[in-house]
């Protein structure tokens, strides 16, 4: 089975490569069809973008995954204009380039304390020929695996995946030291990585 993933970020590819390692799945990236168009992301939720991006790459192929993420911080109310939701690479209506994430989500860490507790809200879209289906966990689901995020970043980058340099892990290391050799990103809840990879086997029927 071929499947497209919708995404340039060659962090995202490798972590679906690790999730569905061993099912009889043949990837193929946005660059192997030309494609060079970009999804509308107007949803209010990662699930509704997730869907959006689905409905856009499901144009050229039958089989697609796309993903999308909001991040919370705990300090910061979800009205207040600093919380990155949905805007994770355009805070501040700036589109930021990876070393320019750092800078700033270090500094926005620096001014709440120098750490604050955060969560990545996921939902994942699946297109096939039956159809579109999406999966998201609750906001109070994700907060099972809320990690620290950090003023001080480390020394190691993931492109596509910036913010794992200034991220920690609940017993304080950084996540990059953790999983630094693994493809995917780390996730300190075991379970949800289990219900991710569970919901893209059904969906593609694997």
């Amino acid at each position: 089975m071929k499947v497209l993933i919708g995404t340039t970020n060659p962090s995202k590819l490798r972590m679906f490569e690790e999730w569905l390692e061993g099912y009889p799945v043949e990837f193929v990236t946005l660059s192997d069809l030309g494609i060079t168009g970009d999804p509308s992301e107007t949803g209010d939720t990662p699930t509704e973008n997730a869907r959006l991006k689905a409905e856009y790459y499901g144009q050229y192929a039958d089989y697609c995954i796309c993903q999308d993420s909001g991040l919370y911080l705990d300090a910061l109310p979800l009205d207040d204009p600093r919380q990155p939701g949905l805007h994770i690479r355009t805070p501040q209506g700036k589109r930021l380039d990876d070393d320019e994430m750092i800078a700033y989500y270090s500094s926005l860490a620096g001014s709440l304390g120098g750490k604050v507790m955060a969560y990545y809200l996921d939902g994942f879209a699946v297109k096939t020929p039956e159809g579109i289906q999406t999966y998201m966990k609750s906001q109070e689901e994700a907060r099972d695996g809320a990690f620290w995020l950090t003023d001080k970043p480390c020394d190691k980058r993931r492109p596509g995946w910036p913010l794992d340099s200034i991220s920690l892990m609940p017993d304080g290391s950084y996540f990059l030291d953790n999983q630094y050799k693994l493809k995917s990103k780390p996730c300190t809840d075991t379970q949800t990585k289990k219900a991710w990879v569970r919901f893209l086997v059904d969906a593609l029927g694997l």
